[in-house]
């Protein structure tokens, strides 16, 4: 007996299927065996590997190159004994943790998602006798039974289907039920979405009932196989991560060999190692004199990796993420995961969903053809505010008398109907209940007032014929009663009085076939070959233009028989028209998608829908380009992933793809150099969202394994969002690149101080504790403070950043350098004069005030990389304005309060002391200001070259 989950049962007759699985197909297993198979193959549900615990996601907070280097400065510091800077140190790297835990403590709910999923209960025939049971007890064989309601318990083959249909819009993406056909056998190739002899676990049974033979339980389900696609995907680190702990390393290596260097040059100066040889009563005291100058040079060794170390960069990283995340709120973005605040913002490629995503998610009425003219229905959703235009010019449906009948017909032959939700600008909002293709007819006919409800008191249904898969067609019939003489009934005839109408709504070409004869505006005509022709054309137009298409035709009926068939009643049919519906295209996609195309990110449609549907929604959006290529699910089978890779430049619209497809596809886009998003709403979409650089889930239509996947989660479905989103990604990015180089220009500033004044024989200028000080408090401020920057006004006019490029690339590197020198030449001045004025208290004192207030203009420049400083505004970031207020406040702390004038090793400044610091403070950031000028005149310059 075989149970594997990929077999292809939809290839395989009942018959075989029911032999290969040892069950019968009225009687099901018996009760022994299906016991015995259940405990065979396990429960019928999704195995869910254990979360991680809250020691090891705080674990995971501290692997950070960054964070390990501040681990190893706290140690050193606590063995020579600066327990202040060891437990300052220390606080920084708790505090980091702790913010990344809080951050992101919404465990992974993936798996729980799917198992939620899977139906509680299972109607099943076991040894003949119908029972219900829990469905995790299913086994493979058990005959089950699905009726309207009920979700799917497990994957099965099925036996019967009478009038059945499946909604697998969260496996499959497709937004229109699934008409069920169990005699079929169908290719073995067959996607996912065409298997209409099979239904599958998680999707809900819509219309009609039937019965199937289970082939799959828990993991061996189509939802096991995302299951287990979901499992096998390890987390990567992102785009940021991996710049950050790149940074790290470098600054980590050079600090390392800077402090080498500066404790080699201080002992090899300082001290006379050949003494040691020499005799004498001196030689204890010497050793012990030389150890002591070996651990002052290694103090200043520590002091300058303090100061090569960025001690609050991952705090404020980790905080600007945060503060991006509140701000994504704002946009209807709910982030999951702090780093893909930034990840979205560096996105070069978008692979979206295309049904509640692009489209609306509900099927809508959009053209009519009735009476040779075809008629454009205007308006959006349920809304039902809507007109109706011939040539371009507005028309009335009772104007028309065929289109009346068209709209009449396609309500009453119709299960579905508008229930009033609430009001919008002083008008109705309506929610439709029912089958969405049925609804899209009942919304069109009230876009011209006419009400399913008040057509019903005129029309009541007496009978009918259901819809069968062979037929592809419902009747319904109707009897003539309270009809005012003055009423525009389509069918009324005022010489007939009272009768009976059948009304017929399918398939086109199988209806036209039942006509002789069609609805004019001057009453029944015959039906010429002509005239059949003409109509089979209007059809073929609206399925080119994607649209799915119903007929509606009436005939008269003298009686009604007692039991009506399709034979009896479907024949001699009044042909009235046609109507094309489709799921329609959100009207605000358009212009986001063009603001993404501006902003050099590619979208690509990724959809379950078939590819003529695809390619006119993608048309109609402007995601297809002139020389846009569609793929279908069938092509990309047959390519290799190295033949895929160089296509998918081209390629705008993947259609009719499995969820194996959608992996593969943002595994091309990666491999082709992109940083991928997926956005998606459906359970189908849950391993692709995992396996792209960001997940991007719909909040309002995702399936909750979508959201519990997904790094972001849109709050309002709306694609416009996304792109805003990807603008505040930018923005924040943006503000890492600021405040790293703001933090950066301090640090090698405080390593070039201490590294050439030790070189030049002085005393070191800064001390640790001061150093400490301004990297944590006076540096961190401002810092945090251009984490809130709004960003420049052309942000979204610039094409990606290429996803390999670092964080410090050449622009920023020699903004750096010529920062490093300007802070590094003003400070030993102020040493130097500090120095020639007392000694080396006020020489400390000096060089730490200096350096500490010239950062703070600098930060005020650092607000953009390219714009001056007047355009931005010195008061448009309030932020900045109370974090270089405090501190400012907190250095004249350290330098007028008496008790910390000694731990600080600093003295009180006098106003001669300001007067020769003040110019040397602001000259930094005037080097700032100059250097942006210079780097806009080089880039105008080879723009407007060529170069």
């Amino acid at each position: 007996m075989s149970t594997n989950g990929n077999k292809a049962w939809h290839s395989h007759a009942i018959a075989a299927v029911a032999n290969e699985l040892a069950t019968h197909i009225q009687n099901g297993l018996s009760e022994t065996v299906a016991i015995a198979r259940a405990q065979e193959h396990g429960p019928n549900e999704l195995n869910e590997p254990p979360r991680p615990t809250y020691l090891k996601r705080i674990l995971d907070q501290l692997k950070s190159f960054v964070v390990i280097l501040l681990i190893v400065a706290s140690l050193v510091s606590a063995a020579l004994g600066d327990w202040v800077e060891a437990a300052v140190i220390m606080a920084i790297v708790v505090l980091n943790a702790v913010l990344g835990v809080i951050q992101e403590g919404k465990a992974e709910e993936a798996l729980a998602s799917l198992k939620k999923m899977a139906a509680p209960e299972a109607h099943v025939i076991r040894g003949g006798h119908r029972m219900t049971l829990p469905a995790r007890e299913l086994a493979p064989g058990d005959l089950v039974l699905l009726e309207a309601g009920n979700l799917v318990p497990a994957d099965v083959r099925l036996v019967e289907s009478i009038n059945l249909k499946v909604d697998e819009s969260a496996l499959t993406g497709e937004s229109v039920a699934v008409q069920k056909r169990a005699e079929r056998v169908l290719n073995p190739e067959a996607a996912l979405g065409d298997r209409s002899n099979s239904a599958y676990m998680g999707t809900m049974v819509t219309y009609g009932r039937g019965s199937g033979i289970v082939v799959g339980t828990g993991m061996n389900t189509q939802i096991g196989l995302i299951a287990n696609m979901i499992q096998s995907f390890q987390e990567e680190p992102t785009p940021l991560q991996k710049k950050l702990d790149e940074l790290a390393r470098t600054l980590g290596v050079a600090a390392l060999a800077i402090c080498g260097l500066v404790f080699v040059v201080a002992a090899m100066r300082d001290t006379d190692p050949r003494m040691i040889f020499q005799a004498g009563q001196g030689m204890s005291a010497y050793l012990g004199a030389f150890r002591q100058q070996l651990v002052d040079f290694f103090i200043i060794a520590v002091s300058l990796a303090i100061a090569a170390v960025p001690e609050g960069l991952p705090a404020i990283v980790t905080i600007c993420l945060a503060l991006g995340m509140r701000e994504m709120v704002r946009r209807h973005a709910l982030i999951r995961k702090l780093p893909a605040v930034e990840t979205l913002g560096s996105a070069t490629a978008i692979c979206s969903d295309k049904t509640g995503t692009l489209t609306q998610n509900e099927m809508m009425a959009v053209r009519l053809y009735a009476d040779g003219r075809t008629i454009t229905v205007s308006g959006h959703g349920y809304s039902v505010d809507g007109d109706f235009f011939y040539d371009g010019q507005p028309i009335r449906a009772e104007q028309t008398p065929v289109v009346n009948a068209l709209l009449w017909g396609g309500t009453l032959c119709n299960d579905a109907d508008l229930e009033v939700t609430g009001e919008r600008e002083h008008l109705p909002t309506y929610r439709m209940v029912g089958d969405p293709t049925e609804g899209a007819l009942v919304v069109a006919a009230a876009k011209a007032s006419l009400w399913r409800r008040q057509l019903e008191k005129s029309y009541p249904r007496v009978t009918e014929v259901p819809f069968d898969a062979d037929r592809k067609r419902m009747t319904t019939i109707h009897a003539l009663c309270d009809v005012a003489d003055d009423d525009p009934s389509p069918f009324r005839d005022e010489d007939q009085g009272k009768f009976h109408v059948a009304i017929v709504k399918g398939a086109p070409d199988l209806v036209l076939e039942l006509c002789t004869h069609q609805l004019r505006r001057k009453g029944v005509a015959p039906l010429t070959p002509a005239d059949r022709q003409v109509i089979l054309d209007a059809n073929s137009a609206m399925a080119r233009a994607a649209l799915r298409v119903l007929a509606v035709a009436y005939r008269r009926l003298d009686h009604v028989p007692d039991e009506p068939t399709a034979s009896a009643i479907e024949h001699d049919l009044v042909w009235v028209g046609l109507v094309g519906m489709i799921d329609p295209a959100r009207p605000e996609v358009k212009p986001a998608i063009e603001k993404a195309r501006r902003a050099g990110i590619r979208t690509a449609m990724v959809t379950g829908d078939y590819a003529d549907t695809a390619r006119a929604i993608a048309a109609e959006v402007g995601l297809l380009r002139p020389d846009g290529q569609v793929i279908t699910g069938a092509e990309l089978e047959a390519m290799s992933n190295e033949q895929l890779v160089p296509r998918i430049e081209h390629t705008d619209v993947f259609a009719r793809v499995s969820p194996e497809h959608k992996v593969r596809i943002v595994e091309a886009f990666k491999a082709a150099g992109h940083v991928v998003a997926m956005t998606g709403d459906g359970v189908n979409d849950a391993p692709a969202l995992k396996r792209a650089n960001i997940g991007v889930a719909m909040g309002i239509t995702g399936t909750d394994v979508s959201k519990q996947t997904a790094d972001m989660v849109l709050t309002d479905d709306n694609y416009v969002s996304i792109v805003s989103a990807v603008e505040q990604g930018r923005i924040i990015y943006s503000n890492i690149r600021k405040f790293v180089f703001y933090l950066l220009s301090c640090n090698v500033a405080e390593i070039a101080i201490i590294f050439i004044a030790t070189l030049m024989g002085w005393p070191s200028p800064l001390t640790a504790i001061q150093l400490l000080w301004m990297n944590l408090l006076t540096d961190g401020a401002p810092a945090l403070a251009l984490g809130v920057e709004k960003g420049d006004p052309d942000i979204m006019e610039h094409p990606p950043r290429p996803p390999d490029e670092s964080i410090i690339n050449r622009i920023m590197l020699i903004r750096i350098g010529i920062m490093t020198v300007a802070l590094t030449v003003v400070t030993l001045v102020a040493f130097w004069l500090g120095m020639s004025w007392q000694g080396v208290t006020l020489a400390e004192t000096m060089a730490f005030v200096t350096l500490a207030l010239a950062e703070l203009p600098i930060a005020y420049t650092a607000r953009s990389e390219r714009y001056p400083l007047y355009r931005l505004g010195m008061l448009s970031n309030r932020w900045m304005q109370r974090a270089v207020g405090l501190s400012l406040v907190l250095m004249l702390v350290v330098v007028y309060v008496p008790f910390l004038n000694k731990p600080f090793n600093t003295v009180p400044l006098g106003p001669q002391h300001w007067a020769a610091l003040l110019p040397l403070i602001l000259l930094p950031a005037l080097t700032a200001e100059l250097t942006k000028w210079a780097i806009r005149h080089s880039e105008a310059t080879h723009k407007a070259t060529g170069d």
